[in-house]
């Protein structure tokens, strides 16, 4: 009575196969940091202006009107790790930023996208998503551009892209930017990546990656 079996140049050429099968799929779990900060960037841009988009910020009986505009802005926690924050100072008072019941949610977890003036991080009641510095090592530059020297960018009910508006006076629009604004960000290993911010539309893409 005979018995069919693998041959022993079989079984070597299954592992052969397996090996080289598990050699492609490898990399596909290695955390690529650049891309997931570029992501995480972006999709918070793109926030900021449909939060603008969906809502007018106009007060028209009040000059200063402007400053309650959709902003992010990026700046660095007490232990130098970068995040971001993203609100509106609704009620004007501020000309450099807004106050933590002013910020935005996060709509994936509920959490305010905020950090305190003193860049205190710790807050357990914060969006754990704005700490870029701490999650993948992201430093953030000075912008290059139509937002030359910032850190920040605002959108007007339009998604129109601005920056210097926090000190608005007048609603004149003076603070409406004209030409491409690109910002720049540099992880810990040196790799570095930037985020394009288009005028008059607000379109905002990873330089690079223009299907992004």
């Amino acid at each position: 009575m005979k018995k069919s079996a693998f041959t022993m140049i079989e079984m070597v050429m299954v592992i052969v196969v397996l090996g080289i099968l598990a050699s492609l799929a490898m990399p596909r779990f290695d955390r690529d940091f650049k891309q997931e900060a570029a992501d995480n960037i972006l999709s918070a841009i793109r926030y900021t202006q449909h939060l603008a988009l969906s809502d007018n910020k106009q007060k028209f009986d009040n000059a200063k009107w402007q400053r309650r505009w959709w902003r992010i802005m990026f700046a660095e926690c007490s232990d130098e790790k970068a995040f971001y924050k993203i609100g509106s100072d609704d009620d004007m008072d501020s000309t450099s930023t807004f106050e933590k019941s002013e910020a935005a949610l996060d709509p994936a977890n509920g959490k305010p996208m905020y950090v305190t003036n003193n860049g205190d991080c710790s807050d357990s009641n914060i969006s754990k998503n704005i700490l870029i510095g701490k999650k993948y090592g992201v430093t953030v530059n000075n912008g290059t551009g139509g937002c030359s020297g910032l850190k920040s960018i605002g959108f007007d009910y339009l998604g129109r892209p601005h920056t210097g508006f926090s000190g608005s006076t007048k609603p004149d629009y003076s603070s409406y930017m004209s030409t491409e604004c690109t910002l720049n960000f540099t992880l810990t290993n040196g790799e570095t990546f930037q985020i394009s911010i288009q005028p008059e539309t607000g379109y905002a893409q990873i330089v690079g990656q223009p299907d992004s």
